[in-house]
Protein backbone atom coordinates (compact mmCIF):
# COMPACT_ATOMS: atom_id res chain seq x y z
CA UNK A 1 0.00 0.00 0.00
CA UNK A 2 0.87 3.52 -0.82
CA UNK A 3 1.82 5.72 2.08
CA UNK A 4 2.15 9.31 2.66
CA UNK A 5 5.53 11.28 2.50
CA UNK A 6 6.89 13.13 5.40
CA UNK A 7 6.04 16.23 3.67
CA UNK A 8 1.82 15.28 4.25
CA UNK A 9 2.14 14.52 0.59
CA UNK A 10 1.81 11.59 -1.25
CA UNK A 11 5.21 10.33 -3.31
CA UNK A 12 4.77 9.75 -6.96
CA UNK A 13 7.63 7.17 -6.82
CA UNK A 14 5.72 5.50 -3.71
CA UNK A 15 2.51 5.30 -5.73
CA UNK A 16 4.11 4.12 -8.94
CA UNK A 17 5.55 1.26 -6.75
CA UNK A 18 2.55 0.67 -5.13
CA UNK A 19 0.66 0.59 -8.63
CA UNK A 20 3.31 -1.92 -10.28
CA UNK A 21 2.96 -4.19 -7.18
CA UNK A 22 -0.98 -4.58 -7.83
CA UNK A 23 -1.04 -5.07 -11.64
CA UNK A 24 1.88 -7.56 -11.22
CA UNK A 25 0.16 -9.62 -8.73
CA UNK A 26 -2.83 -9.85 -10.66
CA UNK A 27 -2.96 -13.67 -11.89
CA UNK A 28 -4.83 -12.62 -15.21
CA UNK A 29 -1.85 -9.59 -16.34
CA UNK A 30 0.87 -11.93 -17.44
CA UNK A 31 -1.65 -13.70 -19.64
CA UNK A 32 -3.54 -10.34 -20.90
CA UNK A 33 0.19 -9.10 -22.25
CA UNK A 34 0.84 -12.41 -23.75
CA UNK A 35 -2.58 -12.85 -25.28
CA UNK A 36 -1.77 -9.26 -26.85
CA UNK A 37 1.46 -10.65 -28.26
CA UNK A 38 0.50 -13.96 -29.40
CA UNK A 39 -3.17 -12.30 -31.36
CA UNK A 40 -1.76 -9.49 -32.88
CA UNK A 41 0.79 -11.96 -34.65
CA UNK A 42 -1.55 -14.66 -35.25
CA UNK A 43 -3.70 -12.57 -37.16
CA UNK A 44 -1.38 -10.99 -38.79
CA UNK A 45 0.43 -13.72 -39.89
CA UNK A 46 -3.11 -15.54 -40.75
CA UNK A 47 -4.00 -12.23 -43.29
CA UNK A 48 -0.79 -12.58 -44.73
CA UNK A 49 -0.82 -16.42 -45.78
CA UNK A 50 -3.63 -15.67 -47.07
CA UNK A 51 -2.78 -12.56 -49.34
CA UNK A 52 -2.07 -13.09 -52.60
CA UNK A 53 -0.39 -10.57 -54.94
CA UNK A 54 0.35 -10.18 -58.79
CA UNK A 55 0.81 -7.76 -61.23
CA UNK A 56 -0.37 -4.43 -60.71
CA UNK A 57 -0.68 -5.12 -56.87
CA UNK A 58 -1.13 -2.13 -54.73
CA UNK A 59 -1.78 -3.83 -51.44
CA UNK A 60 0.32 -1.92 -47.90
CA UNK A 61 2.04 -4.97 -47.30
CA UNK A 62 2.72 -3.06 -43.65
CA UNK A 63 -0.37 -3.00 -43.15
CA UNK A 64 -1.38 -6.45 -43.63
CA UNK A 65 1.31 -7.63 -41.18
CA UNK A 66 -0.01 -5.25 -38.91
CA UNK A 67 -3.56 -6.32 -39.42
CA UNK A 68 -4.10 -8.17 -35.80
CA UNK A 69 -3.15 -4.76 -34.03
CA UNK A 70 -7.40 -4.16 -34.56
CA UNK A 71 -7.84 -7.53 -33.19
CA UNK A 72 -5.46 -7.01 -30.15
CA UNK A 73 -6.30 -3.94 -29.25
CA UNK A 74 -9.44 -5.23 -27.68
CA UNK A 75 -7.68 -7.14 -25.25
CA UNK A 76 -5.62 -3.69 -24.27
CA UNK A 77 -8.53 -2.24 -23.35
CA UNK A 78 -9.44 -4.92 -21.22
CA UNK A 79 -6.01 -4.69 -19.36
CA UNK A 80 -6.69 -0.95 -18.88
CA UNK A 81 -10.04 -1.42 -17.67
CA UNK A 82 -9.18 -4.43 -15.30
CA UNK A 83 -6.66 -1.14 -13.84
CA UNK A 84 -9.18 0.55 -11.98
CA UNK A 85 -12.52 -1.08 -12.50
CA UNK A 86 -11.27 -3.94 -10.28
CA UNK A 87 -10.72 -1.95 -7.48
CA UNK A 88 -14.17 -0.25 -7.66
CA UNK A 89 -15.52 -3.88 -7.87
CA UNK A 90 -13.83 -4.90 -4.78
CA UNK A 91 -14.12 -2.07 -2.86
CA UNK A 92 -10.38 -1.68 -2.84
CA UNK A 93 -10.38 1.79 -4.68
CA UNK A 94 -11.29 2.81 -0.84
CA UNK A 95 -7.92 1.71 0.29
CA UNK A 96 -5.99 3.36 -2.46
CA UNK A 97 -7.64 6.31 -2.40
CA UNK A 98 -7.19 6.56 1.47
CA UNK A 99 -3.06 5.98 1.10
CA UNK A 100 -2.94 8.26 -1.89
CA UNK A 101 -5.13 11.21 -1.05
CA UNK A 102 -3.85 12.97 -4.09
CA UNK A 103 -6.14 11.32 -6.38
CA UNK A 104 -4.33 12.61 -9.49
CA UNK A 105 -1.10 11.41 -8.50
CA UNK A 106 -2.76 8.01 -8.33
CA UNK A 107 -4.46 8.15 -11.73
CA UNK A 108 -1.20 9.10 -13.36
CA UNK A 109 0.39 6.34 -11.16
CA UNK A 110 -1.77 3.80 -12.54
CA UNK A 111 -1.52 5.65 -16.19
CA UNK A 112 2.06 4.88 -16.14
CA UNK A 113 2.36 1.71 -15.13
CA UNK A 114 -0.30 0.81 -17.83
CA UNK A 115 1.50 3.00 -20.53
CA UNK A 116 4.98 0.86 -19.84
CA UNK A 117 3.30 -3.04 -20.06
CA UNK A 118 1.66 -2.58 -22.96
CA UNK A 119 4.36 -0.25 -24.82
CA UNK A 120 6.78 -3.58 -23.78
CA UNK A 121 4.38 -6.08 -25.20
CA UNK A 122 3.45 -3.91 -28.49
CA UNK A 123 6.71 -3.67 -29.24
CA UNK A 124 7.27 -7.14 -29.14
CA UNK A 125 3.74 -8.10 -31.10
CA UNK A 126 4.53 -5.47 -33.93
CA UNK A 127 8.35 -6.97 -34.17
CA UNK A 128 6.71 -10.16 -34.56
CA UNK A 129 4.23 -9.54 -36.76
CA UNK A 130 6.12 -7.33 -39.23
CA UNK A 131 8.55 -10.21 -39.23
CA UNK A 132 6.41 -13.04 -40.25
CA UNK A 133 4.44 -10.63 -42.54
CA UNK A 134 7.61 -10.11 -44.68
CA UNK A 135 8.51 -14.02 -44.66
CA UNK A 136 4.11 -14.57 -45.73
CA UNK A 137 4.51 -11.75 -48.15
CA UNK A 138 7.27 -13.05 -50.16
CA UNK A 139 6.31 -16.79 -50.18
CA UNK A 140 2.77 -15.02 -51.78
CA UNK A 141 4.67 -12.59 -54.67
CA UNK A 142 5.01 -9.52 -52.77
CA UNK A 143 8.26 -7.87 -53.56
CA UNK A 144 9.58 -4.37 -53.80
CA UNK A 145 8.49 -4.40 -57.14
CA UNK A 146 4.88 -4.79 -56.10
CA UNK A 147 5.56 -1.66 -53.99
CA UNK A 148 6.52 -2.49 -50.73
CA UNK A 149 7.42 0.83 -48.63
CA UNK A 150 10.56 1.85 -48.10
CA UNK A 151 11.99 1.74 -44.81
CA UNK A 152 11.31 4.87 -43.36
CA UNK A 153 7.83 4.76 -43.48
CA UNK A 154 7.86 0.70 -42.46
CA UNK A 155 9.56 2.10 -39.69
CA UNK A 156 6.86 4.96 -38.69
CA UNK A 157 4.08 2.84 -39.18
CA UNK A 158 5.67 0.01 -36.09
CA UNK A 159 6.50 2.87 -34.15
CA UNK A 160 3.06 4.50 -34.53
CA UNK A 161 1.46 0.99 -34.59
CA UNK A 162 3.19 0.29 -30.87
CA UNK A 163 1.78 3.96 -29.59
CA UNK A 164 -1.64 3.66 -31.06
CA UNK A 165 -1.80 0.67 -28.75
CA UNK A 166 -0.32 2.24 -25.85
CA UNK A 167 -2.89 5.12 -26.49
CA UNK A 168 -6.07 2.96 -27.15
CA UNK A 169 -4.93 1.35 -23.41
CA UNK A 170 -5.21 4.90 -21.78
CA UNK A 171 -8.11 6.04 -23.32
CA UNK A 172 -10.07 2.62 -22.26
CA UNK A 173 -8.12 3.50 -18.94
CA UNK A 174 -9.88 7.15 -18.89
CA UNK A 175 -13.61 5.72 -19.58
CA UNK A 176 -13.45 2.58 -17.31
CA UNK A 177 -12.46 5.51 -14.56
CA UNK A 178 -15.05 7.71 -15.79
CA UNK A 179 -17.55 4.59 -15.49
CA UNK A 180 -16.17 2.73 -12.91
CA UNK A 181 -18.49 -0.87 -13.48
CA UNK A 182 -16.33 -3.51 -15.43
CA UNK A 183 -18.80 -4.98 -17.72
CA UNK A 184 -19.95 -0.70 -18.92
CA UNK A 185 -16.69 0.17 -19.01
CA UNK A 186 -15.83 -2.53 -20.99
CA UNK A 187 -18.83 -2.32 -23.25
CA UNK A 188 -18.38 1.61 -23.89
CA UNK A 189 -14.61 1.13 -25.04
CA UNK A 190 -15.24 -1.62 -27.20
CA UNK A 191 -18.26 0.36 -28.94
CA UNK A 192 -16.22 3.64 -29.16
CA UNK A 193 -13.38 1.22 -30.97
CA UNK A 194 -15.31 -1.26 -33.46
CA UNK A 195 -18.64 1.17 -33.51
CA UNK A 196 -17.36 3.81 -35.82
CA UNK A 197 -15.91 1.97 -38.50
CA UNK A 198 -18.82 0.03 -38.59
CA UNK A 199 -20.89 3.44 -39.33
CA UNK A 200 -18.46 4.34 -41.60
CA UNK A 201 -18.84 1.47 -43.77
CA UNK A 202 -22.58 2.19 -44.09
CA UNK A 203 -22.32 5.47 -44.43
CA UNK A 204 -20.64 5.53 -48.01
CA UNK A 205 -24.10 7.10 -49.41
CA UNK A 206 -22.98 10.26 -47.13
CA UNK A 207 -19.86 11.24 -47.66
CA UNK A 208 -19.70 14.32 -45.15
CA UNK A 209 -20.53 11.97 -42.29
CA UNK A 210 -18.66 9.38 -43.38
CA UNK A 211 -15.53 11.95 -43.76
CA UNK A 212 -15.90 13.22 -40.21
CA UNK A 213 -15.69 9.47 -38.70
CA UNK A 214 -13.08 8.32 -40.52
CA UNK A 215 -10.99 11.73 -39.47
CA UNK A 216 -12.15 12.28 -35.99
CA UNK A 217 -13.05 8.99 -34.37
CA UNK A 218 -10.11 7.25 -32.11
CA UNK A 219 -10.06 4.30 -34.53
CA UNK A 220 -10.55 5.44 -38.23
CA UNK A 221 -8.08 8.49 -37.47
CA UNK A 222 -5.87 6.05 -35.20
CA UNK A 223 -5.03 3.72 -37.56
CA UNK A 224 -4.16 6.08 -40.29
CA UNK A 225 -0.81 5.48 -38.82
CA UNK A 226 -0.39 2.20 -40.25
CA UNK A 227 -0.71 3.34 -44.02
CA UNK A 228 2.79 3.87 -45.99
CA UNK A 229 1.17 4.64 -49.69
CA UNK A 230 -0.91 6.57 -50.96
CA UNK A 231 -0.48 9.23 -48.59
CA UNK A 232 -1.84 12.48 -50.18
CA UNK A 233 -5.06 10.60 -51.12
CA UNK A 234 -5.67 10.02 -47.05
CA UNK A 235 -8.55 11.44 -45.48
CA UNK A 236 -5.87 12.00 -42.48
CA UNK A 237 -2.08 12.01 -42.06
CA UNK A 238 -0.44 9.16 -40.37
CA UNK A 239 0.77 11.32 -37.47
CA UNK A 240 -2.05 13.67 -37.55
CA UNK A 241 -4.68 10.27 -37.23
CA UNK A 242 -2.20 9.33 -34.15
CA UNK A 243 -2.70 12.95 -32.90
CA UNK A 244 -6.64 12.90 -33.25
CA UNK A 245 -6.53 9.22 -31.00
CA UNK A 246 -3.87 11.07 -28.31
CA UNK A 247 -6.80 13.48 -27.79
CA UNK A 248 -9.56 11.58 -27.02
CA UNK A 249 -7.68 10.01 -24.30
CA UNK A 250 -6.21 12.72 -23.34
CA UNK A 251 -9.85 14.32 -23.08
CA UNK A 252 -10.67 10.78 -21.37
CA UNK A 253 -8.18 11.11 -18.64
CA UNK A 254 -8.36 14.56 -17.84
CA UNK A 255 -12.07 13.83 -17.50
CA UNK A 256 -11.74 10.94 -15.29
CA UNK A 257 -9.65 12.76 -12.87
CA UNK A 258 -11.68 15.22 -12.20
CA UNK A 259 -14.09 13.07 -11.68
CA UNK A 260 -11.96 11.09 -9.49
CA UNK A 261 -11.15 14.37 -7.37
CA UNK A 262 -14.99 15.41 -7.11
CA UNK A 263 -16.85 12.63 -6.31
CA UNK A 264 -16.47 9.74 -3.52
CA UNK A 265 -14.92 6.78 -3.97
Amino acid sequence: MTTIGRDGGPGALRALRAEWTKLRTEPGTAWILIAICLLTVAVGAGTAATTRCGAGCTIEPTRVSLTGIEVSQAVVAVLAVLVISGEYSTGMIRVTLTAMPRRWTALAAKAAVLTVLVLAAAAIAVAGSLAAGRLLLAGNGVTAASGIAADGPVLRAAAGAVLYLTLVGLLALGIATIVRDPAVATGAVLGSLYVPPVLALFLGSEPTWQHWIERYTPTNAGLAILNTTGLPGQVIGPWAGLGVLAAWAAGALLAAGVLLHVRDA
